[in-house]
């Protein structure tokens, strides 16, 4: 069971500074003369989430009372709170934030391209929750063809699962795609179900039979970090391969591929 008792004292200044420094006409009220106090009232937050003014005190002063993520998730709305502060309200109250709709197509920071291009000639590309590839170095793009598919489409595991280049570069298929899968399930489970990810995963249920077989044995591996094999120039060429995490918040990794010391092999004809 969830306890609030260690943030207790944090998520009710948190909840109160927040309280404070919004007026009513912030959030369409009026004014209603002078105010013995900065800010909303408790009662008028109360009535914008929707919950009886007991229940929203009692959570401002961190009691250990149940809340559920739709709630918190209409709390930060009421507030204003940006990304960071509806996160950090989410881990005061022990619970995991959802993922925010719309934040699926979003800019690469600037930095993180001149990174990627810094990198080369290591392949590396940025996903986002729903394994959009949202930028790419030019040693991923000789490698992975992504500039070869609309960027409203250039998805990894659409690629993977729809593209047949995709498929013969990636030696073992029939065992590293479903490896692969289950890696995409845990970021599936992250997300808000209702959002465009539902709609890649039905739209490749419908299309791969493959797909359609894996994605119903729920399996679920460790994060895909390790060795992969690629077929390049029918070579069997070692790649060992990472990600690291560059914007939490929109759920941004970067994916760096690294050529293995070990030799190349000639692929069987």
């Amino acid at each position: 069971m969830r306890t609030m008792k260690r943030t207790r004292d944090e998520l009710a200044t948190f909840l109160r500074s927040r309280r404070e420094r919004l007026s009513p006409n912030d959030v369409g009220l009026p004014s209603g003369g002078r105010r013995r106090t900065p800010g909303l009232r408790r009662e008028e937050v109360a009535a914008l989430a929707g919950v009886g003014l007991t229940w929203y005190t009692w959570l401002e002063q961190g009691r250990d009372i149940g809340v559920s993520a739709t709630f918190l998730d209409n709390l930060a709305k009421v507030l204003q709170l940006d990304a960071a502060e509806r996160r950090h309200l989410f881990l005061l109250a022990h619970e995991r934030p959802p993922t925010e709709p719309g934040k699926t197509w979003c800019v690469v920071p600037a930095l993180i391209r001149r990174l990627m291009d810094d990198l080369a000639p290591h392949p590396a590309y940025v996903l986002n929750l729903r394994w959009d590839v949202l930028a790419y170095n030019h040693t991923a793009n000789q490698l992975f063809h992504f500039k070869q598919h609309p960027s409203e489409r250039r998805n990894l595991l659409r690629m993977l699962f729809t593209d047949p280049a995709m498929r013969e570069l990636l030696i073992d298929w029939e065992i590293e795609a479903p490896r692969i899968l289950s890696s995409f399930r845990r970021d599936y489970a992250r997300s808000n179900q209702e959002t465009v990810i539902k709609e890649l995963v039905d739209e490749l249920k419908k299309i791969s039979p493959d797909f359609n077989t894996w994605w119903k044995q729920h399996d679920v591996h460790a994060p895909c970090n390790g060795t992969r094999y690629l077929q390049i120039d029918g070579e069997r060429t070692t790649f060992e391969h990472t990600s690291l995490i560059i914007d939490a918040d929109r759920h941004l990794r970067l994916v760096v591929y690294a050529q293995s010391e070990t030799a190349t092999q000639k692929s069987p004809q």
